[in-house]
């Protein structure tokens, strides 16, 4: 399995993309540079639960609805083994039928405090497909918040119902780079059929795992330049894409995103690129070389002949 570079792209509206509950819940800010963060961690829960409705089993996530712990979730996953297995010791055929099963271990990997053959007290799986925080591209200001109250009581009293507070942020363009690594693809067993699933998951699950504070996110983007090695990577697509207008954005219509160093560096590294996995909304308008439009209608030919739609 070849390296792949991902640049993902996605809008929040009137809406809170990753609450930290050490703040009240607030959007989680770089308040020096008035940028919106979220954490990979809240990236790959949305890929995780897309990946769980549409009938995957996933090792970090609940059981029939309960929330267990990491050994109780092996043990349940091994009743449905085909023979008797000592899950303090697991034998490298188990281990990989385990693999075999959880398709987020083998995107994202996990530590697994149980015994096997070959890595002593736990199992430690590194995931080939990493994403770091992702960061808006334009200045974020948050919605002053609103206090919001419930109609049922904190306790067996009437007491009227609880207080609380809901922080959203205006508008944020958010940016994610993330990496596949070849070589640990074969760690993990990971597969060509995963990371087609993953190209798809990325596009489909934040819109599908909407709920009363999330709703209001979209997918714009998403690109994966896939190598033709193991040992080439481009290095943080983010920085090769910006906004024209920073400031004082509140949706999608407002946006123009210009491409011309992402292109230029593809260009230079073409010889490198097998093909580019990709996915564009509509409504994201693209500048490159003072033309607007799609990404399929702007590359130069020698990259458009490698575009293949994810979805």
């Amino acid at each position: 399995m070849n390296n792949s570079d991902i640049l993902f792209l996605y809008d929040a509206k009137l809406t809170n993309p990753n609450g930290d509950i050490d703040e009240e819940n607030r959007p989680r800010m770089d308040y020096e540079r008035s940028l919106n963060l979220v954490s990979d961690v809240r990236l790959k829960r949305y890929i995780r639960d897309y990946l769980e409705q549409i009938g995957h089993e996933i090792f970090v996530g609940k059981v029939d609805g309960e929330t267990v712990n990491a050994t109780e979730r092996m043990k349940r996953l091994f009743e449905k083994y085909d023979g008797k297995v000592n899950i303090n010791k697991l034998s490298k055929e188990q281990q990989n039928w385990m693999l075999d099963q959880f398709i987020d271990v083998r995107m994202f990997g996990a530590t697994m405090p149980i015994k096997s053959e070959d890595k002593g007290s736990s199992m430690t799986f590194t995931g080939p497909i990493q994403f770091n925080w992702g960061y808006s591209l334009n200045k974020v200001t948050l919605v002053e918040s609103a206090s919001i109250t419930s109609h049922f009581g904190s306790d067996d009293k009437n007491d009227g119902g609880n207080i609380g507070k809901d922080y959203r942020v205006y508008y944020s363009f958010l940016a994610f780079h993330g990496v596949i690594s070849g070589h640990r693809a074969a760690h993990t067993r990971l597969t060509e059929e995963d990371i087609h699933l993953f190209d798809q998951a990325v596009v489909k699950a934040i819109p599908l795992s909407a709920t009363r504070s999330k709703v209001g996110q979209y997918p714009r983007l998403y690109v994966r330049v896939e190598y033709h090695s193991p040992e080439f990577i481009a290095g943080d697509l983010r920085d090769l894409v910006h906004l024209e207008e920073t400031e004082g954005l509140r949706s999608i219509s407002e946006v123009t995103l210009h491409v011309d160093a992402l292109v230029n560096k593809l260009l230079e590294v073409n010889v490198e690129i097998a093909r580019i996995h990709y996915w564009q909304d509509s409504n994201l308008t693209l500048n490159y070389e003072g033309q607007k439009g799609l990404l399929a209608d702007l590359l130069p030919s020698e990259l458009a002949d490698k575009l293949v739609s994810v979805l």
